[in-house]
C-alpha cells in the first residue's frame, strides 16, 4: 500500500530508508532464519493469552516449548534463558520490575506485536474489497465532511434528511418490512471491528514508546542545558506536566477519558451484550468470541497500562528536577566529560600498551558463607514454667458469633452483593455496590470490597465518595479510589 503520509521517495532515499529499516528488530524477526518459531512461541504465551509474564514462569514455560520442538527433530541446543536473553537483546521482548513485584516481568515489544499482526494477516488475508470496510470508508468521509462544514443551512438540511430517513425507516418496521443483515455481511462486519480493535493494542504500545522516548528527550535536553533555567526547567519548575501537554499526552488523554466515560462505557457493553446473543456470532471462530467476550477489559487493562507510565514518567520528571538531582547528574556528565578530554589530550604521549605505575583500588563488599550462620532455637526462648490452664470465661454461643461477626469481614456476603450487582449491570464500583447494599459491618465492608476489588476487579485512577455507618451510629464517609467490578470476571467471585 502506499504511504500517503509522506511524499513518495526516490529510488536512492527509499533505499537508504528501507536499508535502515533492515536493521530494527521486527525486519530481523521477520527473516530470521528461526523467526517463524519464535513468532509461534511469543504469540502463543505472551500475545494471545497473557500480555506480560513474570521471568521465572515465563522460562519454564519457554523450556517446556523448546523440549517439544527438540522431539520433533528440531535444532535448539540452548536452554529457555539464553533464549529469551537473546530475544531481549535483539529487541523482540521488554522487561520490566513492575512496583511491588518479587521479579522482572516480559512483554512483547512494539515491533514483535506488529510482527505478529502482520504475519496473522498474510494467514487470514482481507477479501479484495468487502462491502464492511467500504461502508466504513464511506461513513467515516461523510461524518467528516459534516463535522467541517461551517455552514448552518447544509448542516440542518443535512440532519433533516437523515431524520425523514429514520421516519421512514420506523415506519417501514411498524410495517412489518424489518431488514436484518444477512449472516455472511453481519460475519464480515464484526471481523472488521475485531481487526480495528485489536489493532489499538498496537496503537497503546506506540504511545507508551512515545511516552517513554519524550521522558529520556527531557532528561537529556535538562542535562545538556547550561547552567541557567532553561526552557524545560522553566516549565517544570511552574509545575508542568510536560510529558501530559505533550502531542501525544494529550491524544491520549482524551482517549482515555473517552475510555473510561460511563456513558460510552455503557453503550459499549450493552452494544456487546446484545452482538454476543446473536445466532451468528456462533459462526465464529473461538479466539473471536473471545476477543469480543473479553474486549473491554483488555482495552481498560491496555489503556490502563499506558495511563500509569503517563503518570509516572511525569512524576518522575517532576522529583528528578524538584529534588536537584539533575544537578548532581550534570556534574557527574561534566566529570566524564573532562576525563574523556584528558584522555585524548594524552593520546599522542602515552600509548594504549605503556604501562602507568597507578594502582586503581576497587570496591569490595564482605562475603560470608551460609555455614556460617545458625538456625534458630525456639527452645531457648521457652519460657522456664509449664503453662497452665486459664480461667473459663462465661460466654456463651451468641456472643461468640457477635464477636465473629465484629472481628471478621463477611466476604461471602459481600461477594453475593457483587454478583447481584453484574446480575443486572455490566459493571459496578464498589460505591455502586455500598449504594445498593449498605455497609452492615461499618468500615469492614467497605474494606472487604476493596479486597475484593484488588483481587478480582480492575482499579483506575479516578476516585469516589462512599458512605457507612459504624457500631456507634455515626456516619462517616470517604474517598477511595474507583475499583470496577466486571461481569466477565464474574466467575471469579466463586
Amino acid at each position: 500500500m502506499r504511504n500517503m503520509n509522506h511524499t513518495p521517495l526516490k529510488p536512492d532515499k527509499a533505499l537508504a530508508t528501507y536499508r535502515r529499516l533492515r536493521g530494527m528488530p521486527l525486519w530481523r524477526l521477520l527473516a530470521a532464519d528461526n523467526g517463524p518459531a519464535v513468532i509461534a512461541l511469543l504469540q502463543v504465551h505472551l500475545y494471545e493469552n497473557e500480555r506480560s509474564l513474570p521471568a521465572s514462569i515465563f522460562h519454564e514455560r519457554i523450556e517446556r516449548e523448546l523440549e517439544r520442538l527438540r522431539n520433533l527433530g528440531e535444532d535448539w541446543p540452548k536452554t529457555a534463558v539464553h533464549y529469551v536473553a537473546d530475544w531481549l537483546s535483539a529487541g523482540y521482548l521488554e522487561r520490566r520490575y513492575p512496583p511491588g513485584s518479587r521479579e522482572e516481568e516480559y512483554e512483547l515489544a512494539t515491533a514483535t506485536v506488529e510482527a505478529i499482526r502482520f504475519v496473522s494477516g498474510q494467514a487470514r488475508p482481507h477479501s479484495a474489497a468487502t462491502e464492511s470496510r467500504l461502508s466504513l470508508v464511506i461513513g467515516a468521509l461523510a461524518q467528516l465532511s459534516s463535522d467541517t462544514d461551517g455552514d448552518k443551512q447544509r448542516r440542518v438540511a443535512r440532519l433533516r434528511a437523515e431524520q425523514a430517513r429514520i421516519e421512514e425507516e420506523i415506519a417501514a418496521i411498524e410495517g412489518g418490512a424489518l431488514q436484518v443483515l444477512p449472516e455472511m455481511a453481519a460475519l464480515e462486519r464484526t471481523r472488521e471491528v475485531i481487526a480495528l480493535a485489536d489493532g489499538l493494542t498496537g496503537d497503546f504500545r506506540r504511545v507508551r514508546d512515545e511516552f517513554e522516548r519524550l521522558n529520556r528527550e527531557l532528561r537529556e535536553r535538562i542535562m545538556d542545558s547550561d547552567g541557567n533555567r532553561g526552557e524545560v526547567l522553566d516549565a517544570l519548575f511552574a509545575g508542568i506536566d510536560l510529558i501530559s501537554d505533550s502531542e501525544a499526552g494529550r491524544t491520549f488523554t482524551a482517549f482515555w477519558r473517552l475510555l473510561t466515560d460511563p456513558v460510552q462505557s455503557s453503550t459499549l457493553e450493552e452494544a456487546l451484550d446484545q452482538l454476543m446473543s446473536r445466532e451468528f456470532v456462533q459462526a465464529l471462530v473461538p479466539a473471536e468470541r473471545r476477543f469480543l467476550l473479553h474486549m473491554t477489559r483488555a482495552l481498560l487493562e491496555q489503556g490502563g497500562k499506558v495511563h500509569e507510565v503517563l503518570q509516572s514518567f511525569a512524576r518522575s520528571l517532576k522529583h528528578f528536577v524538584q529534588t536537584r538531582e539533575y544537578m548532581e547528574q550534570r556534574r557527574i556528565n561534566e566529570l566524564l566529560r573532562k576525563a574523556q578530554r584528558a584522555a585524548l589530550a594524552l593520546k599522542d604521549e602515552v600509548k594504549a600498551t605503556d604501562t602507568l605505575h597507578y594502582t586503581l583500588p576497587l570496591t569490595s563488599s564482605r562475603l560470608s558463607s551460609l555455614s556460617q550462620w545458625v538456625l534458630h532455637d525456639p527452645a531457648l526462648q521457652a519460657l522456664p514454667d509449664r503453662m497452665t490452664d486459664a480461667d473459663p470465661v462465661a460466654i456463651d454461643l451468641d456472643t461468640v458469633g457477635e464477636l465473629v461477626a465484629q472481628s471478621e469481614i463477611d466476604f461471602r456476603s459481600l461477594g453475593a452483593n457483587v454478583r447481584q450487582m453484574l446480575a443486572q449491570h455490566a459493571q459496578a464500583s464498589v460505591g455502586d455496590v455500598l449504594g445498593k447494599f449498605p455497609a452492615t459491618q461499618g468500615l469492614g465492608s467497605v474494606l472487604g470490597l476493596l479486597a475484593l476489588g484488588s483481587r478480582h476487579g480492575l482499579a483506575s485512577t479516578a476516585t469516589e465518595t462512599v458512605a457507612w455507618t459504624g457500631s456507634d451510629e455515626v456516619a462517616r464517609s470517604a474517598r477511595i479510589p474507583v475499583i470496577y467490578f466486571l461481569r466477565e470476571r464474574l466467575h471469579e467471585l466463586g
